[in-house]
């Protein structure tokens, strides 16, 4: 941030302020300076003139000392206590300023100087209210000063009135054209109402005028960067650095690009270096990011540590982010004492943990639907007004068209990879019926080259890159090919672009797949669901209707192959006999209350092993040594290497006896794969969407009868099957029998497509949305 000249260098010539009433005052600072000391017969003029040449050479102590002496020999001069109020709001002494001000305005209360420093000082005291009062009795005295102008406008942005903060520097502007810093100042405040090409524009006029201030490039920076414009982003952001290696704002900027642009390296020592310049609480939580990405847990761990440490409210996310970053290490100490926190801060409506992963810890669609209704108030909506503007102007309607033969889809998402979403949409994306819809997809995050990127690029009618584009680009785009539903795959995961959808890509917009949640708010129309996933009386906790399809939500590509291939057990790394329990959810997914079912049924299962997902070294020790604590030997938990190859990884699944789920987050992709291969499943529901999505996967392969009612019975049923090698293997024969239709990528497609019917069908006679297919539910 600039400073706004509150010091002696923008304090005025009082030449031209008439004189007024004494009043009596006395020196704060002793007098100890020889030029000082002697000159007891000097005439008032030559004191105050040996003042300001003290004060100019900035030697403020001695000049305070003269002023003094200035005050007490001329008690009714109103331009000593001015002057002196400036040599002590330069020292910092700001409440001796703020008495010295207001007496110079009592002797002259058409001191204009006078109240334009006071607000000056007020401001900094923290006094807004009162430094605006200032400047404007300032303006009234003289509305051509630009620099009232300036610093008022410094205020009004302080206190978040940005508009009238913007009409402040544009009157300091107007009356003075070269004053690069109103010309900085305007551009920040377009850049908070997100007015980014007008800030931009500022931020060059003042590097016209003073090519050396390296906020300008600061600035300059991040307009470029909100523009997609990475590559000139980046080399202002070095130019800023280059010419202030200690501004922390560039190096929080371009962390925040390079770990956009996957290099976490980078991004890694900007935040660090901004953490050890000013250490904040948000600092070290980006840091902690990068370090995850990097997979130096501990490190991560650490640093979120610490940013609760200077934030203990754990605003920003602050709480979710620093939880799942210990639940990813399988660190479980203080779990229970950040799950109240969590769910109180979420119920108070403060932002502290992102909806994500609040479904991941705490089953409850009533505090989920909160979570995203605070991330639609806390973000998306105040991020969004300047484009809404925008787009009114470039696209007023652009939200109906004539009917056609074919409903226009678009499917956005930055997974169309080897990702969960990208595996399992494939076989859809190719089996939609082209003589009745047109489809395209809008691709960003991160970019891929992987054979699964490759075949989806041929998926989609046209698949367009829109990773380069703004929010506004991309639903300018989408209109402008008439898009009539448009799909979000991402929800509020990784790489998610919801202003898009809050913007109105199209007409019709649906929330699928990728979030197994409401996005709370009434930009999204529909959630693609089922009869499970959301039963009927559950419907209250979502934002959207849901549109229910037979069988089971969750699409699979059927041509998703299995590897022409028997593992051995000792291949594998198992034990040749015995009874093996898999669990391939992801580490965070793994609670203390789960796995304390998990033991106890190891415990009660002689030479049984429990093969699970290797994540890290960290989560192999951790989940040894609780293992330990619960009476289990950690060797008898088996951690699984990453395959080669999908088809090989699908293939060893086999090697499992029974699939022991999560919860309250289920295994979703994880569980179809398992299903796939032929390997019995156990869940329990919740309430939620993510605690239901297994329960959903065994009502369509037809094996209700390992969805259990209770964690009691969860216990139960694993233990009996552990125990009946002849009924285990008769659910394994039928789920060989029964398995089809979930694995049916056309049947799917085709249901999906009549809901989308039904869906475009409705919104063409002008009703609004409503639950579709709703007899479907439970």
């Amino acid at each position: 941030m600039l400073s706004k000249l509150r010091d002696l260098l923008k304090s005025k010539n009082p030449a031209s302020q008439p004189q007024s009433t004494p009043v009596s005052t006395v020196s704060d600072s002793p007098i100890t300076d020889s030029l000082v000391s002697a000159p007891i017969l000097a005439s008032w003029d030559e004191l105050f003139q040996q003042a300001q040449t003290l004060q100019q050479q900035g030697q403020l102590e001695q000049a305070i000392a003269l002023y003094g002496k200035c005050v007490e020999l001329a008690p009714e001069r109103a331009e000593a206590y001015y002057k002196r109020a400036n040599a002590l709001n330069g020292l910092g002494r700001l409440e001796l300023a703020l008495a010295d001000y207001d007496r110079a305005i009592s002797l002259n209360p058409s001191y204009t100087y006078a109240f334009c420093n006071r607000g000056s000082v007020l401001e900094r005291l923290g006094r807004r209210d009162e430094a605006l009062a200032s400047y404007d009795r300032a303006l009234e005295l003289d509305p051509k000063d630009a620099l009232t102008h300036y610093n008022r406008g410094s205020v009004l942005k302080d206190l978040e009135r940005f508009e009238d903060a913007l009409a402040s520097y544009d009157a300091a502007i107007g009356h003075n054209a070269n004053h690069a810093e109103s010309h900085v100042n305007r551009g920040n405040v377009l850049q908070k109402l997100w007015r980014n090409k007008a800030a931009l524009e500022s931020f060059e006029r003042a590097l016209a005028l003073n090519p050396a201030i390296a906020e300008a490039f600061q600035g300059c920076g991040v307009c470029l960067h909100r523009l997609k414009r990475l590559e000139p982003a980046m080399a202002a952001y070095n130019k800023a650095l280059a010419l202030r290696p200690d501004l922390v704002a560039a190096y929080v900027c371009r962390g925040a690009l390079f770990a956009e642009t996957d290099f976490f390296g980078e991004a890694m020592n900007d935040y660090l270096r901004a953490a050890e310049l000013e250490p904040e609480a948000k600092y070290y939580q980006s840091l902690a990011g990068c370090l995850t990405k990097l997979k130096r847990f501990d490190d991560a761990v650490a640093s979120f540590d610490k940013a609760i440490e200077l934030d203990p409210d754990g605003e920003n996310y602050l709480f979710g982010e620093s939880r799942i970053s210990r639940m990813s290490l399988c660190l479980w100490d203080g779990l229970d004492e950040d799950l109240e926190r969590i769910d109180r801060g979420v119920r108070e409506r403060r932002p502290v943990c992102n909806p994500w992963v609040l479904a991941s810890t705490i089953d409850s669609p009533e505090l989920l639907r909160t979570a995203a209704e605070i991330v639609v108030e806390d973000q998306l909506e105040k991020f969004c007004v300047e484009d809404r503007r925008q787009l009114a102007e470039i696209a007023p309607t652009p939200l109906s068209r004539p009917r056609s033969d074919q409903i226009r889809v678009g499917y956005f998402s930055s997974d169309l990879r080897a990702h969960p979403v990208g595996l399992v949409t494939a076989g859809l994306f190719e089996s939609h019926d082209r003589a009745k819809f047109d489809v395209t997809a809008f691709a960003f995050g991160p970019k891929s080259s992987d054979a699964v990127a490759a075949r989806l690029q041929g998926a989609f009618d046209r698949c367009i890159d829109v990773r380069d584009k703004t929010n506004l680009e991309v639903v300018t785009l989408a209109r402008e090919l008439g898009i009539d539903i448009a799909v979000d795959l991402n929800g509020y995961t990784a790489h998610c672009r919801p202003e898009i959808f809050v913007l109105r890509a199209a007409p019709i917009q649906i929330n699928f797949l990728g979030y197994p949640a409401t996005m709370g708010a009434g930009f999204m129309d529909y959630l693609i669901g089922d009869g499970v996933v959301v039963p009927r009386e559950q419907q209250r906790h979502y934002a959207e209707k849901i549109a229910y399809l037979p069988g089971c939500f969750f699409p699979f590509d059927s041509n998703y192959t299995i590897a022409d291939r028997n593992f051995t057990r000792e291949e594998l790394g198992l034990p040749s006999s015995g009874f093996v329990f898999c669990s391939f959810n992801n580490s965070y997914k793994i609670l203390p209350a789960v796995f304390d079912r998990w033991m106890r049924i190891m415990g009660r299962t002689e030479n049984s092993v429990l093969w699970l997902q290797q994540a890290n070294d960290a989560v192999v020790g951790n989940l040894r040594k609780e293992a330990q604590k619960r009476g289990i030997d950690g060797g008898r938990l088996i951690f699984a290497d990453r395959m080669p190859s999908s088809g090989d990884h699908l293939a060893r699944l086999r090697a499992a006896d029974l699939f022991l789920d999560t919860f309250p987050y289920n295994a979703h992709s994880t569980a179809l794969d398992f299903l796939w291969a032929g390997v019995p499943l156990l869940t329990y529901p919740g309430a939620t969407f993510a605690s239901r999505v297994a329960s959903s996967l065994l009502h369509a392969v037809g094996l209700p009868e390992l969805i259990a009612s209770s964690p009691a019975q969860y216990e139960e049923i694993a233990l009996g099957l552990a125990a009946d090698p002849a009924r285990l293997g008769e659910l394994r024969r039928k789920l060989a029998d029964s398995r089809a239709p979930l694995f049916d990528t056309k049947h799917y497609t085709k249901n999906l497509e009549a809901v989308y019917e039904a869906i475009y069908e409705r919104y063409r006679s002008g009703a609004p949305p409503a639950h579709i297919n709703e007899h479907l539910a439970t």
